[in-house]
Formats: C-alpha cells, sequence, structure tokens
C-alpha cells in the first residue's frame, strides 16, 4: 500500500511541485490550501490531488484536518511543512501583527502539524517529516526579522523533534531553499531582483522542482539514517 503524504500549502510553488512529483513517484498525496479556493480546486482538478482548507495557525484547525485526511484517506506516513507567508519590513517599522502573523503560520504550523501526525507515527513506528526553511533562516535577510525568526527557528525545532523521533523509524528533517522561482519570490521589486540574482553563484532562480526533488530524497523509506539534517538547495548562496 503506498505511503500517504501530506503537504502543508500544497496548491502552488513548491508545495505544488512537491505534491505533484510524490503522486508521480507513486505515493498518495493530499495538499492543504489556505485562502484561495479557486486555485485549489484547479489544482485538485488538474492533478487528482486531494485538497483540504484549514489555517496551520490555528491548533484546533489543525487538529480537525489531520482528523479529516485520517478519515477520508488514511493515516498519514509523511509530512511535508511547507505552508509559509512573509509580512516583510525593517524592525524599527514592523508592526506586532506583521511578526506574529509570520511566527504563527512559518513556525507555529510546524508544532501544529507535527503535532497533530506525531502519535499515530509513534505507533505505526514510521514517519517522515520534512519542514521546509530558508536561506535567510541561516544567513538572515534586511527587512525579515520576523521571516528570518521564523524560519531559523524551524530548523531548530527539526533537530530536537529529529532526537525525540529517532527511535521509533521517524525521522525529521529541513530544507532551506534558496531564492526560487515562486510567487512570494515574484513579488520581490524588480530592482532589488537584480541584486538578488548577482548574489547567487549560479546566476538564476531554483524551481520549484528542484525542492521537490530534495523532499522526494528525504521521504523515502531507504531514507532512514538521515535525521535531524539541513538540506541546503540554494544555488551557492550561503555554504556553511
Amino acid at each position: 500500500m503506498a505511503r500517504i503524504a501530506l503537504i502543508t500549502g500544497g496548491v502552488t510553488g513548491i508545495g505544488a511541485a512537491t505534491a505533484k512529483l510524490l503522486r508521480k513517484s507513486g505515493y498518495t498525496v493530499v495538499a492543504n490550501y489556505f485562502g484561495n479556493d479557486d486555485k485549489a480546486q484547479s489544482f485538485a482538478q488538474e492533478t487528482g490531488i486531494p485538497v483540504y482548507s484549514w489555517t496551520v495557525a490555528d491548533f484546533a484547525a489543525s487538529q480537525a484536518g489531520v482528523a479529516k485526511v485520517v478519515a477520508d484517506v488514511g493515516p498519514i506516513d509523511i509530512l511535508v511543512n511547507n505552508a509559509g507567508i512573509t509580512r516583510d519590513g525593517t524592525l524599527h517599522k514592523m508592526t506586532e501583527e506583521q511578526w506574529r502573523s509570520v511566527i504563527d503560520v512559518d513556525l507555529g504550523g510546524c508544532f501544529n502539524m507535527c503535532r497533530a501526525v506525531i502519535e499515530g507515527m509513534r505507533e505505526r513506528r514510521f514517519g517522515r517529516i520534512v519542514n521546509i526553511s530558508s536561506v535567510n533562516g541561516l544567513s538572515g535577510q534586511f527587512g525579515q526579522t520576523n521571516y528570518a525568526a521564523a524560519k531559523a527557528g524551524v530548523l531548530g525545532f527539526t533537530k530536537a523533534l529529529a532526537l525525540e523521533g529517532a527511535a521509533r523509524n521517524i525521522t525529521v528533517n529541513a530544507i532551506a531553499p534558496g531564492y526560487t522561482d515562486t510567487a512570494m519570490v515574484a513579488a520581490v521589486p524588480e530592482q532589488a531582483m537584480v541584486g538578488v540574482l548577482a548574489s547567487v553563484p549560479v546566476g538564476r532562480l531554483g524551481t520549484p522542482e528542484e525542492i521537490a526533488r530534495g523532499v522526494l530524497f528525504l521521504v523515502e523509506d531507504e531514507a532512514g539514517f538521515v535525521t535531524g539534517a539541513t538540506l541546503s538547495i540554494n544555488g551557492g548562496k550561503y555554504m556553511a
């Protein structure tokens, strides 16, 4: 029986590319989304991947959403925490709402979703969790104290949960993408994008499909010796 994978933020960008690749590779895939019903329904019709709507920032909604997926499809073997937002601004101008919304979705969402699936994974003694961080969680970024803090927090969260899950054959890893050709990056002003591209040694944006291939590697049964790791896919922009 095919393993069941749930991808949050799974109908656009990196999430959509991941959902499509995992489905093509033989996994049973479910995509979570929030806020764009038309896009989600179009994605579902195009791919045949079922979609479920809830905000990962809400603990109760995440619990209910996961319970619905389990009832409809089956126990979740693989979780990809991809949902994320930006609310950029320098700290001296940043509002509390800008800070809290990013922390709640990008970092809180990892807790909410992992908490909803971890007990089942422990009982079945198998799990693959991949948390999507960011190169800016490693290097920092001007105007993104909220986003960089959340994505750096994801890395610490990943390592701690990896220690907790290891004895039960649950691996927990992170991917830190560089600047990738998604709607989030498309919102960067054209003049600023010139500087972004100049800072990437390979001289281009990544593609969502390139990030998805990293996810596919980490969720495979054969990747059981990889846990607590951060896979940087950033075109050489940041090397640690």
